[in-house]
């Protein structure tokens, strides 16, 4: 053995953790409720989300948001008239406006309370356990 590999195998022990075998303690884990909420008007998507939020208060929960997220906005041109006028165009878009909740250390009746909400038609709700 030359001393070049054995320098090699010595700064290699080196720089080994000395405590592989111990484990960092893990705090408590939060549980999430993500509700993702989306409508095509902000007015019907605001009074929903403030319903939401006032019967998640109602059983004492910690909520984060809502969050606005942005707005996805989909444009279709279209020709006035078949096979002729190309220039003749019109332009149309849908926005789907979007926001996030979130609930920390949901408890059943808070998930019996959302589940048993009526919300208004056009109102498209996501809900996900983190």
């Amino acid at each position: 053995m030359t001393t070049k590999e054995a320098t090699v195998k010595k700064t290699v022990a080196k720089k080994a953790p000395k405590a592989a075998g111990k484990v960092a303690p893990k705090s408590d884990a939060i549980s999430k409720l993500r509700i993702r909420v989306r409508a095509y008007e902000y007015k019907i998507l605001d009074l929903s989300v403030k319903q939401i939020i006032d019967t998640a208060l109602r059983y004492d929960a910690k909520i984060e948001g809502p969050v606005p997220l942005p707005t996805e906005i989909k444009k279709y041109t279209v020709n006035r008239s078949s096979f002729v006028y190309k220039n003749a165009r019109e332009q149309f878009e849908m926005r789907v406006h979007k926001r996030v909740i979130d609930i920390l250390n949901p408890t059943p009746k808070i998930m019996e309370a959302l589940t048993n909400l009526s919300l208004p038609s056009g109102v498209n709700i996501d809900v996900k356990i983190m």
